[in-house]
């Protein structure tokens, strides 16, 4: 064949189904934009933390967002429920805080002469567990079987949440007074764990005009943000990023850090097989919200430190010398090889 031959010949179109896949990308991109926009007009600043949330969100995953007082951590979460048109409960936890004061429980109908069930705020498709760590165990416990099963139990019957169901959870890392530390196994169940700080000064000094003006009281405002998503979106996003392209050089990578934590100097327990699990989903939905169809290491990097600050315990000389678990995790990256593209 000459070349003229050649370069008349057409060029191959790619397969329907990738066509299809770029379409989907392109649409969940422009939504995760207009999301941003929404959730900007009430908070200011904080991109990093609603990068990580969103990340969850299409993931299908958990997020305890950990902060002192007043970094708006509930006003972030409040805003994303505004642009979700699904159902939105918050719990505030408090040391008398009972399991079925969560889950809900059986409750006899003297006119019916029987028991019904009266669901508790759990059924929702967004829970914001506010401050957490002030429940005592056996609450947390029966949160715990609502973030793993997707479902809960109330006398002895499994009843299932909406789909999708997700728990944002706040915790104030400075009080410890009246707090109880999360069991392992339930922080194991939050995909993420974030964290947020004081805004810059140019941030802080646009949320001072912006609460201040025209409003009585420190009421969280998020009337200003729209409505944009509906559940089956997001049900339909979350499938999309669990098809993302994850080669096998990426999958060995992601195992490599996990495992390297368990060996890591500084760090007393190193992270699960979930820690492998939650870096790939986390990327996938980084992957998805970069507008690709495929995970690359910068993804696994961008993920790894709120899917595995929680997943690790520092050792005690180095937790009483103020190190935090971020420093090792970012020196055990550099170590860690990652594929070359």
């Amino acid at each position: 064949m000459n070349d003229t031959s050649a370069q008349n010949m057409p060029t191959p179109e790619p397969p329907a189904p990738m066509i299809a896949m770029q379409e989907n990308l392109e649409k969940i991109y422009r939504l995760a934009q207009r999301v941003r926009e929404e959730i900007s007009r009430a908070l200011i600043g904080q991109e990093a933390a609603l990068h990580h949330t969103l990340i969850a969100l299409f993931a299908g995953g958990h997020v305890l967002i950990e902060g002192v007082p007043g970094l708006g951590k509930t006003l972030l979460f409040r805003a994303l429920a505004q642009t979700f048109n699904g159902s939105f409960s918050r719990i505030q936890f408090t040391p008398d805080l009972m399991p079925s004061d969560v889950t809900g429980h059986a409750l006899y109908d003297f006119k019916a002469q029987e028991f019904r069930i009266r669901r508790g705020p759990v059924f929702a498709h967004l829970l914001l567990a506010d401050e957490i760590n002030r429940a005592p165990a056996k609450t947390q416990a029966a949160l715990l079987e609502a973030m793993q099963e997707q479902q809960v139990t109330i006398e002895g019957e499994a009843y299932a949440l909406p789909r999708p169901f997700m728990v944002m959870a706040t915790q104030n890392p400075i009080e410890q007074e009246g707090t109880y530390p999360l069991p392992e196994a339930q922080l194991d169940r939050f995909l993420f764990k974030v964290l947020i700080d004081y805004p810059t000064f140019d941030e802080e000094r646009r949320m001072l005009e912006t609460v201040t003006r025209n409003q009585v009281g420190d009421a969280l405002n998020v009337a200003a943000v729209q409505t944009i998503i509906s559940p089956q979106a997001i049900a339909s996003i979350q499938q999309i990023t669990a098809q993302i392209t994850v080669d096998s050089r990426i999958a060995d990578y992601a195992t490599r850090i996990v495992r390297a934590t368990r060996d890591w100097t500084g760090f007393l327990i190193g992270a699960g097989p979930r820690g492998s699990i939650a870096l790939i989903r986390a990327a996938r939905a980084a992957a998805v919200l970069a507008e690709r169809d495929f995970v690359t290491p910068d993804d696994i990097k961008t993920v790894a430190l709120p899917a595995l600050r929680h997943r690790v315990t520092l050792s005690p000389d180095f937790e009483m010398e103020g190190r935090k678990a971020d420093q090792l995790l970012n020196a055990l990256l550099e170590h860690v090889e990652a594929p070359r593209q």
